[in-house]
């Protein structure tokens, strides 16, 4: 769902929505290492591994910070790839690693996250296999829900800003969609 007119300059309000957006994702970030740091004896995860790399649907707010960083270079795709696969992709390594969105930012991590009726855990099953297990808790996974929430928040300001209303706040656009704006075939 990418309207028409997707090169447009949002005003300054969404500008500042995406300054907004680019804090939250540096405290996430932070986290994450310092997650990976806990936990690295229980992690398969590293360069290659590419297990959690699909066509995910981002928000808006994340489709259009990827668009200014990217500011109009091309980037490598895979053009190959099958319906669930990561365009961005290429020989297990992903080329807009540094501007990725916040759900692969936390791949492979511990996520604590509210379910139904209960709080759940979730994290790859490549990680946290065979003995010394470590006590999963609140002060050693990522409080997925808490950070989901901001997200939301400031995406909703941020579609709420934008000329001609695009979308609504609960709109997400594929990954893929994304590649066909700043993708090049590899």
């Amino acid at each position: 769902m990418v309207p028409e007119n997707y090169r447009y300059l949002p005003g300054t309000t969404s500008f500042s929505k995406l300054t907004e957006y680019f804090s939250i994702r540096d405290e996430i970030d932070s986290l994450c290492l310092k997650l990976e740091e806990i936990h690295k004896e229980h992690f398969a995860c590293s360069p290659g591994c590419h297990k959690c790399c699909m066509d995910f649907s981002i928000f808006p707010i994340e489709f259009y910070s990827i668009l200014k960083e990217k500011n109009g270079q091309k980037t490598s795709i895979n053009q190959n790839t099958s319906g669930e696969d990561c365009v961005f992709l290429i020989e297990g390594l992903c080329t807009i690693y540094k501007s990725r969105p916040v759900i692969c930012r936390t791949h492979g991590l511990p996520l604590l996250f509210m379910g139904e009726d209960q709080w759940e855990l979730s994290y790859c099953e490549l990680n946290f296999t065979g003995r010394n297990m470590p006590d999963l808790n609140e002060s050693n996974t990522f409080p997925q829900d808490r950070f989901n929430s901001s997200l939301f928040m400031i995406n909703r300001e941020f579609v709420n800003s934008l000329e001609n209303k695009p979308y609504s706040e609960t709109d997400l656009i594929p990954l893929k969609d994304l590649g066909v704006l700043i993708g090049r075939s590899n």
